[in-house]
């Protein structure tokens, strides 16, 4: 990750502290975890001292070793909400490139990847889906009313909402131009 301080410093220590925190907790030594993730020991002991970049794929790799979520990695610890993580997790070599994860949801089979596109006074009302069930939904232009259970949440561009959708929920535009977004279904 290149020259932008203050996130690369965040992130790194969300790894750092997170990665000690998770290892001890697994009783694991550094050349344990090392040789569990085919990370090598010394790359540890660096990520650990907050020292070293990581790629997205070594952080797999060790949350895959670990037994964790990619998620529990990059997240504050005092911040333990997965349905709003929304941390820098990647800075590309030109400047605005960037990865930032928002949400995270563990799914039992299968995630469904949906465009949606509505446009003014249109409305799409779904019963509640089966306990466990979830959707994240981002909304890229626009604004999205979604009502959950009598509540409405207001989503305008650029903003997203993660909920278990074990209850009635509806999409609606209220507004006077096409409403896009993405949804997800996690199942």
């Amino acid at each position: 990750m290149p020259s932008d301080p203050q996130p690369r410093t965040s992130v790194l220590q969300h790894v750092s502290q997170n990665l000690r925190r998770l290892r001890n907790g697994a009783g694991l030594s550094q050349a344990a975890l090392a040789e569990r993730s085919g990370v090598s020991r010394r790359m540890l002991v660096a990520l650990e001292a907050g020292e070293k970049n990581v790629s997205l794929t070594t952080l797999d790799r060790l949350a895959d070793a670990l037994g964790v979520a990619f998620s529990d990695l990059i997240q504050a610890f005092e911040a333990r909400d997965p349905s709003r993580i929304e941390e820098l997790a990647w800075i590309g070599e030109r400047s605005g490139s960037r990865g930032v994860l928002l949400a995270s949801a563990l799914a039992r089979r299968e995630v469904e990847l949906w465009e949606w596109r509505l446009e003014p006074g249109e409305c799409y009302a779904s019963e509640a889906n089966a306990d466990g069930w979830s959707e994240q939904v981002f909304v890229f232009e626009g604004a999205l009313q979604l009502e959950l259970a009598g509540r409405v949440h207001a989503l305008q561009a650029g903003d997203f909402h993660m909920f278990a959708s074990n209850v009635a929920h509806a999409y609606r535009n209220v507004g006077s131009q096409a409403v896009r977004f993405i949804r997800n279904v996690v199942i």
